[in-house]
């Protein structure tokens, strides 16, 4: 009678998973095949989508219990999902980085076809796997780089003194003694501010294969430094390699909690406008903890709403002038920002500018280079509209008088009249944000140059008003 029932249920189980699942197939990620997705497309889809990444040391793959085993928890919640089988590294780490980012491209590639959102991929590593899923969070260029990250008791550090050996070994081989480049890939080392996608963690503390005092922890506190939203599940117990066994005690919390972390994440439409924000610290939102959730990009995507796609940019202590301390078109954020193919443009710069060692040195060339700015965005195939935004007012006499200095007065009488020139030869789009954050109100940081984070949300609706003038 027992095993009759077993069986009925074991039956109704199977019913019931293919009912949730509406397509299987297998697409290859290499030529050969060795590289391969297989994919489950839900019936009832939300746009949501995750490729996963089996554990295995770099050596082998659990394709069931840490891949396969996970298709109707994903697919009854309307979520596309993809079990990666990536090819082992063998000390050549490209291997299966190559593979990873290839896959998430593919989703977003295939995004019209297999009822995906392009803005809402996510990926999911297990193990040597969650090592794998974080190197491309952290690692891959913004068209491979995925949306948020799920990261089952991963290996983070390359460090085999404290971490899984057997996967440093797999993916560094005879380098593996190489510091610059087991640094390189310790990823908790690797998390950068609006570029790191938001990541659930979940582990056991027991875990004695991939300790989470040396891998998950250090890289949740990277995340949390960095103000990338993220969520820490340490079981008390369970050890290493759960996955999706029953038998691990937390198994159904653990369910529960990821459900509710994954209905948390919110969104953009796949059609959403693309809104690339470019600035220096005051868009990047130093001084404003968890900048990525409270700084004026964040909140300027909650006045938007999922019609927009709002992305941030912002490099503290940058300047427009390519010959300034700090140059913001010498940065990486600058190639990602016209990666990111934007159809909405918002330019912040100017106030580092204002410092003696740039303006008193460079002042003729500010124009120039910020019509180099604008032509480069005007070439992008997107044909981007483009605002041009006026420094915010900063308290001068809360700042040293050295060739630092930030000069309100030159931003009032230089550094805006050639912004509303430029604009007007360009016939751009001005956003008048000086007279937006008082300098003596609890709307700017102390050190007068910062806006609190309610002064971010001022400047937000502002820029939000702005846009939606222009684009009903």
């Amino acid at each position: 009678m027992k095993k009759s029932f077993i069986l009925f249920a074991f039956a109704a189980l199977s019913m019931s998973l293919q009912a949730q699942t509406a397509r299987t197939f297998t697409v290859n990620i290499t030529p050969d095949g060795k590289a391969n997705m297989r994919v489950f497309l839900p019936e009832n889809p939300t746009g949501r989508a995750i490729v996963g990444c089996p554990g295995g040391g770099y050596s082998h793959l659990s394709m069931q219990n840490e891949g396969t085993d996970w298709v109707g928890y994903f697919n009854g919640q309307g979520i596309a999902y993809g079990v990666l089988t990536y090819r082992m590294p063998k000390g050549d780490r490209t291997i299966p980085m190559s593979d990873a980012q290839d896959a998430v491209r593919m989703m977003r590639d295939s995004a019209a076809v297999w009822g995906i959102n392009r803005n809402d991929v996510g990926i999911m590593g297990f193990s040597a796997g969650g090592h794998l899923a974080s190197t491309t969070a952290t690692h891959a260029p913004i068209e491979s780089r995925p949306d948020f990250q799920i990261l089952f008791y991963p290996v983070i550090s390359m460090d085999e003194k404290q971490t899984h050996k057997g996967s440093v070994v797999g993916f560094l081989g005879d380098r593996r003694g190489d510091e610059k480049l087991v640094r390189q890939f310790s990823n908790d080392k690797q998390v950068r501010r609006h570029v790191t996608p938001p990541a659930i963690l979940i582990m056991a503390g027991d875990d004695r294969a991939v300790p989470p005092l040396t891998n998950g922890l250090p890289y949740y506190t990277a995340l949390r430094r960095a103000g990338v939203p993220a969520s820490l599940h340490i079981y008390p117990s369970g050890g290493h390699g759960f996955g999706f066994r029953s038998t691990f005690t937390y198994h159904n919390q653990m369910l529960d909690e990821l459900g509710m972390w994954l209905k948390t994440l919110v969104a953009p439409k796949t059609d959403a406008k693309r809104v690339a924000c470019i600035g220096n610290s005051i868009t990047d939102g130093h001084g404003i903890d968890m900048s990525d959730v409270q700084g004026y990009p964040a909140q300027l995507q909650r006045f938007l709403g999922k019609d927009y796609f709002v992305k941030n940019f912002g490099v503290s202590g940058r300047t427009m002038l390519n010959n300034g301390d700090r140059p913001y078109m010498k940065e990486k954020a600058w190639t990602e920002a016209k990666a990111f193919s934007p159809d909405i443009v918002v330019i912040k710069l100017g106030t580092n500018d204002s410092k003696p060692k740039n303006w008193d040195r460079h002042a003729k060339e500010f124009r120039g280079d910020m019509q180099q700015m604008i032509d480069e965005l005007k070439a992008l195939p997107t044909k981007p509209v483009i605002y041009l935004c006026t420094p915010v007012r900063v308290d001068g006499t809360k700042r040293k008088k050295d060739d630092n200095e930030i000069r309100d007065s030159i931003i009032t009488t230089d550094i805006i009249p050639v912004i509303n020139k430029v604009a007007k030869k360009n016939n751009l789009r001005i956003i008048d944000l000086n007279p937006v954050v008082d300098p003596a109100s609890d709307m700017m940081q102390r050190d007068g140059v910062h806006p609190t984070e309610k002064g971010a949300k001022r400047m937000a609706e502002v820029i939000a008003e702005s846009i939606r003038k222009e684009h009903k």
